[in-house]
């Protein structure tokens, strides 16, 4: 199956990528993919305990998870605000 593809209001075609995954090892917890995704497709949630380093700090135990991975609309926004780099994108089908 190809790649989902959409029109710009303008007429140009472009090719939205999706988010697949979400590095909770390089997340720092900061919601800022949170805060401008318009589709709630994250969740602020608590680190497990063996993936903590020793010098962490003990306010830095949450991270962000990805909670509607289905609901992303492809904008990259996340991508874009996420000072670590945590996010993983791709072109993908349209799942029915």
């Amino acid at each position: 199956m190809d790649a989902y593809s959409a029109l710009t209001r303008g007429g140009t075609p472009y090719n939205p990528t999706f988010v697949t995954a979400l590095d909770q090892k390089t997340c720092i917890g900061c919601g800022r993919c949170y805060k401008v995704c318009p589709r709630d497709v994250f969740e602020l949630v608590e680190r497990d305990e063996d993936e903590m380093d020793d010098d962490m700090d003990d306010d830095q135990m949450s991270v962000m998870s990805l909670k509607n991975m289905l609901d992303c609309i492809g904008c990259g926004s996340c991508a874009r605000v996420c000072p670590k780099g945590c996010h993983t994108h791709q072109a993908l089908p349209v799942s029915v």
